[in-house]
Order: structure tokens, then sequence, then C-alpha cells
């Protein structure tokens, strides 16, 4: 069993790997339509040529929006400490409860270090709010499910 330390330090980086990837994504994509716009320019002019401008233009805004909340999102994971440990669940947060293991930070998913799966999540999910101020022993209700908190580190 690795230690605890490093568990959430594997978890943290797995997230942030995460952030990273999404950031590449949409940045190629936000220079795709910068190409295509400059691309557009140069072609003809008309209603075809307004309306595929319009259009760019929308998809531009769309990504600018997902490029600000993945910035938001890596502003707050960057605020995450892998070195506290807590007996009361928090931002930061390895629980292991009797149906799943959770990594109290962002939404990114399930991830698995070794071998045992987790569920990075939000503390502003559902399950999060549930999970978040719980401690060692505490049951929890979710979706009609039962379980218990095993294990914070």
């Amino acid at each position: 069993m690795s230690s605890p330390l490093n568990i959430k330090q594997n978890l943290y980086n797995a997230c942030f790997q995460f952030i990273e990837n999404r950031l590449l994504t949409v940045q190629k994509t936000i220079n795709e339509i910068q190409e295509s716009l400059t691309s557009e320019t140069k072609s003809s002019a008309g209603d075809k040529h307004e309306t595929g401008r319009a259009m760019l233009q929308l998809e531009r805004e769309k990504a600018g929006n997902q490029l600000a909340e993945i910035v938001n999102v890596k502003e707050a994971l960057s605020k995450i400490s892998t070195e506290k440990n807590s007996k009361t669940i928090g931002l930061g947060s390895v629980v292991y409860t009797t149906k799943a293991n959770y990594y109290i930070a962002i939404s990114a998913g399930e991830l698995t270090v070794n071998k045992d799966k987790f569920y990075a999540i939000s503390p502003n999910t559902p399950i999060g709010q549930l999970l978040m101020g719980k401690e060692v022993n505490a049951p929890i209700a979710f979706r009609g499910k039962a379980f218990v908190v095993k294990e914070v580190l």
C-alpha cells in the first residue's frame, strides 16, 4: 500500500493532467476557429460569407467560455494541498467508503491509482456536498443507496 501522501499526490497529478489536456484541446479549437475566420475573410462576400463568419464567431465565443471555465478549475486545483491530512472531509481529501472511493478536488471523472479506482469530484457536486464535513464512520445516503465513510486521508 502506498503512503497517503503518495496517493494524494498521484490523484492531484492525474487531475492536473486532466485539466492540461482540456486546456490544450480548447486552445487548439480556438486556433482552428481563428484560422477559419482568417480564411473566411479572404473568401467570397455576401450572405453566405456573413453567416459563416457569424457561426465562427459563436464557436469562438463558446470556446472562450470553455477556456475561462478551465482557468477557474485550474485555479481551484492549485489551492489544494496534497500534504495536509484531516479527519474531516474537505477540499483535497481522499475518501474511502463502503461503496466507492473519492478525491474531493475537481470533476475529472474516474481515476486509477495503484489499481484502486477513485472518482475525482468537485465539492459542489451533489455527492461532494454530502461528503463535505463528514468523518470516518459517518453514514451517507445518496440516490437511495446507503454507505459509510471508512477512511479519510
